[in-house]
């Protein structure tokens, strides 16, 4: 009898901890390592080599000297090595990434965390989104691995998210790319254009982001991509992060993705007729405007599409599609990012009271 109460109280112990230790290996399985595992096969590495066109100091120093001219020529290119970040999109094999990653380069090695490298072809490239789709095709025909395209409009400042990516060329060294944690600090955030590149509407995370992280996947805690890594905010000439990155919003890009497929580039070419110039403390003033803000419409053409909307001289402009135009910065933002065929529905300040306005953009006539 006593033997086997000793028996049973030994296996209900064995039971008893072999049924804590199984909690603690499923409490261990939260919702990001699920995402982590579920996302990951579908994130690349990627390495590219641009060839870029320099103009030798040399070159003016003897004049026009069609002698010296032989040596030292008007420029000279040089081969640079790059890697970035970038994810599959498609089982039949498109990638996406920044167009500051692999927009111009000449050749483009693609790495899956299988460790199987591809050489990609450029689809389609937009500078100003800053979006650039690449195709891979497998030998065989056989479907990638691909992640899940969200709806940015929903996300919530303060959901997790997970970012994935290349900093530094880790990816390389392991075939899987890196993974850092974080929430959305902000949403909306425009930052000051790069060249003639438009930033606006980005996703703020403190998730961590570094060099080689661009063109990686944002992704929230549903496995979900909301947004493509793009920037980091730096200090001085540091490239290290300090606990800002940004993404693009991945409703931004379906669109553009669209395009380039189509295309292989996105046409912006349209006019408004109308010529703006930014108001001032004095125009302010003289308008009875509470704050200086928005662009005055100083110029109008007979039959355009500003005149059809109903705009007239001297309306200032204060809202495009719910965004506030702050200054002339703004409005070169949202014309950057618009199309043919956009409608801008507009609040314009005339006669000391706030006037609603759509227009529909247009081609430019030949």
């Amino acid at each position: 009898m006593l033997r086997n109460m000793l028996i049973l109280a030994v296996t209900v112990l064995t039971l008893s901890a072999q049924t804590a230790s199984d909690d603690l290996s499923a409490s261990r399985k939260t919702a990001v390592t699920r995402t982590v595992e579920e996302v990951s096969p579908a994130v690349v590495g990627i390495n590219v080599t641009e060839i870029r066109e320099y103009r030798d100091p040399f070159a003016n120093f003897f004049g026009n000297d069609p002698f010296f001219r032989q040596f030292f020529g008007d420029r000279y290119r040089q081969e640079v090595k790059g890697l970035g970040s970038g994810f599959i999109i498609s089982p039949d094999g498109y990638v996406l990434t920044n167009d500051h990653v692999a927009g111009n380069a000449k050749e483009i090695t693609v790495t899956l965390t299988n460790g199987r490298k591809y050489q990609a072809e450029i689809i389609g490239t937009d500078d100003i989104s800053d979006v650039c789709l690449l195709k891979i095709t497998a030998e065989k025909g056989e479907p990638f691995p691909c992640v899940r395209l969200g709806n940015s409009d929903d996300v919530m400042i303060g959901e997790w998210t997970i970012a994935f990516g290349n900093p530094f060329g880790l990816f390389d060294n392991i075939d899987k790319p890196i993974v850092t944690v974080g929430v959305v600090s902000a949403k909306g955030m425009n930052l000051t254009m790069d060249k003639n590149r438009s930033y606006r509407g980005l996703i703020q995370t403190d998730a961590v982001i570094n060099s080689g992280n661009s063109g990686g996947p944002l992704v929230n805690a549903d496995g979900e991509v909301i947004g493509v890594n793009t920037l980091i905010y730096t200090a001085g000439v540091s490239q290290a992060y300090i606990g800002y990155g940004f993404a693009i919003p991945i409703n931004r890009i379906k669109p553009i993705v669209d395009e380039l497929k189509k295309k292989g580039k996105v046409e912006r070419a349209f006019w408004t007729g109308m010529d703006v110039r930014p108001v001032d403390a004095q125009i302010a003033r003289y308008f009875s405007l509470k704050q200086v803000q928005g662009v005055i419409v100083s110029d109008l053409r007979k039959n355009s599409p500003a005149e059809r909307a109903g705009v007239q001289i001297a309306d200032i402009i204060v809202e495009i599609n719910g965004e506030r135009i702050t200054d002339e910065g703004r409005l070169i933002g949202i014309m950057q990012e618009s199309r043919a065929g956009d409608r801008w529905r507009m609040k314009v300040f005339r006669d000391k009271k706030i006037v609603p306005l759509e227009m529909t953009l247009e081609k430019q006539p030949s």
